[in-house]
């Protein structure tokens, strides 16, 4: 594995430029270089064990800002590999299993999977790290089909590493003519401990994928053939992974369909998409578990399992879950080393490789000095805090530089989605332009709109007044359908934050714990304290679905541009035809409007404001 991965990095470097001279170190801080809450418990260990990751998004090289809580989430994926490898020594230590599986979603969200150079292709680089994981199941995720290249670079180069382990049970790409599944349907496998194992791989009924890929609706998967036969025979436990909420989705379909058959086998479920901690039991027999999002949480699942073929049905199964934060405080504590022993030559390997790959793709690059944080949902919308309104700020300036309409009025849109995360204080660099904005969108606009009908487009959008499309359930259900995710994992947000302020009612404020970090404070159905380190719950506030630029001062006949971003370009016209009678504008009215994409608005603004 070590020459293949010194190739790939050779394969993958790139001239960095030398018009600038800030420091292109990308480093890991060894220590934490902040005070980090140690775990609060050792983990409870069963016959089987499972390390469970989903929704990693490329951040592989750990969230290194100072700024609580990311450094919660320090560790690097060179310390998750030593994390493992220790694990699975113990694992043997105590003559147990131990898996370890991923939920999908390795694309879209830091530099090192898409700050690649012209001509790449998404997380092919970020991915040659992903594989150097012992993982023992994988499962496909929506953000490896919004680009069909995305998806034949999986097939390529991350099914082919995994023959047999790497599942699209309801996927499928299309080569030369032909439909054929990603991965594979199902696997069957013995554990090292010689327990039978059924998987499958499910993706939820997502419709936003490219053209050579198909997504089949999970209540259609399960009545197939192949599925029928799958699960015809009854293994020691099922292992269902999948791209899928545990929660308000169709895992019930497919655990029905497999309880229909084998009523008392053990079944575990291993969800993603919604980026949120859960866990829940549809029976005494089966759990649930899924595991956040973007290396914020490293998923823990254990259960007594009985003895292979031993044929015991008759008692309920203990479980455990734990949601650990990914920092070598919690990776140390839970593997018995210490600074000078955790690391193994392997993990300081895949360490120094991502640090290399962020040299190649100069993710160093620096843009400016932000001032201060700007958030997604600790701050108000609008308030100088938000990093809603700072793109509202941004976009006029971003958009405008060499464009020769920049003289004309205009109103900017686009979609708050495009905004994933936060922005810290301090040097504002690629890594962190793309972190904040991963999409590649392009901008449109269509010339001559009246300020009366451009100035009512964003109400609309967001749903205000009594055609309250925002709150339409056919509405919510459309943009989950096409990958929208962020409302489910904001609503989680909001509800860890009331719940912390009812807790507060009536109690002096001295009475709350101390010491206690910001993070994240899990409440699920299943027993006993999942989260694996307290902390206290992140301030939220709500934020619309779609934001604009200022209003221009002009008369409402006057003729202004409606500049937005062509991810909705649909919706957009829609509106547009709803709010107005003059005209039916269709997409033979939208041209280009800049060279500028969405991720590279908050580059181009810094460079210009914050140096």
């Amino acid at each position: 594995m070590r020459s293949l991965l010194a190739l790939a990095l050779a394969g993958l470097a790139v001239a960095c430029s030398d018009d600038h001279t800030h420091d292109h170190t990308h480093a890991k801080r060894l220590p934490p270089s902040v005070p980090l809450t140690p775990p609060s418990r050792p983990l409870q260990w069963g016959s089987l064990n499972i390390i469970h990751t989903t929704d990693s998004h490329g951040w592989l090289l750990g969230h290194q800002h100072t700024s609580f809580p990311e450094p919660n989430y320090s560790g690097d994926f060179g310390d998750f590999a030593s994390f493992v490898t220790h694990m699975k020594a113990l694992a043997l230590e105590k003559d147990v299993d131990l898996l370890l599986v991923d939920s999908g979603d390795l694309h879209d969200g830091t530099g090192l999977s898409d700050g690649y150079p012209p001509g790449g292709v998404d997380a092919h680089a970020s991915n040659q790290f992903f594989k150097e994981l012992p993982y023992d199941l994988l499962t496909i995720g929506n953000h490896e089909l919004y680009i069909y290249n995305n998806t034949l670079d999986t097939l390529e180069n991350v099914v082919s590493h995994f023959p047999g382990r790497y599942l699209s049970s309801n996927v499928n790409i299309t080569i030369n003519g032909t439909s054929a599944p990603v991965g594979d349907r199902f696997a069957k496998f013995k554990t090292r401990k010689g327990r039978s194992v059924t998987s499958l791989g499910v993706l939820y009924d997502f419709t936003g994928n490219d053209v050579g890929t198909t997504v089949q609706f999970v209540a259609d998967m399960v009545k197939e053939e192949w599925f029928a036969e799958a699960i015809k025979e009854e293994p020691d436990l099922f292992l269902l992974a999948g791209h899928m909420p545990i929660a308000e989705d169709n895992w019930p379909a497919v655990y029905n369909a497999v309880r229909a058959v084998h009523p008392l086998t053990p079944i575990i479920i291993l969800g993603g998409h919604s980026h949120v901690r859960n866990c829940l039991q549809y029976d005494g027999r089966s759990i649930s578990l899924e595991s956040g999002r973007y290396m914020e949480t490293v998923g823990w699942m254990s259960a007594d399992l009985p003895p292979p073929n031993s044929g015991d049905s008759k008692h309920n199964i203990t479980f455990s879950r734990r949601y650990l934060d990914p920092n070598r405080v919690t990776y140390e504590y839970h593997t018995g080393q210490g600074n000078f022993s955790f690391d193994t030559p392997w993990g300081q390997s895949i360490t120094k490789g991502l640090e290399q790959l962020a040299v190649n793709f100069d993710l160093s690059f620096e843009y400016g000095i932000a001032p201060h944080d700007f958030t997604l949902s600790r701050s108000p919308y609008p308030s100088n805090g938000s990093v809603l309104s700072l793109m509202v700020e941004a976009m006029p300036v971003a958009l405008t530089i060499n464009n020769t309409r920049a003289s004309i009025p205009n109103i900017m849109i686009t979609n708050s989605g495009e905004l994933r995360f936060d922005i810290f204080s301090g040097t504002f660099t690629k890594n962190d332009q793309l972190t904040a904005s991963p999409f590649m969108d392009s901008f449109l606009y269509i010339p001559n709109v009246t300020f009366s009908a451009a100035s009512a487009v964003l109400p609309a959008l967001n749903g205000e007044g009594a055609d309250n499309r925002r709150r339409d359930p056919g509405v919510q259900a459309e943009l989950w359908a096409r990958g929208y995710v962020e409302a489910r994992y904001h609503e989680w947000l909001g509800e860890m934050y009331q719940r912390d302020l009812q807790r507060r009612g009536g109690e002096r404020r001295a009475s709350a714990p101390e010491n206690l970090t910001l993070g994240y404070v899990t409440t699920d159905t299943c027993p006993g304290v999942g989260d694996d380190t307290p902390h206290t719950p992140l301030p939220f506030f709500s934020s619309p679905d779609f934001i604009a630029s200022a209003l221009p001062n002009v008369a409402d006949d006057a003729p202004i541009d409606l500049v937005f971003v062509d991810f909705i370009e649909d919706q957009l016209l829609e509106v547009l035809n709803s709010v107005q009678t003059v005209k039916n504008y269709t997409s033979a009215d939208v041209a280009s409007y800049t060279d500028v994409l969405s991720s590279e608005v908050l580059g181009v603004y810094a460079q210009e404001a914050w140096n």
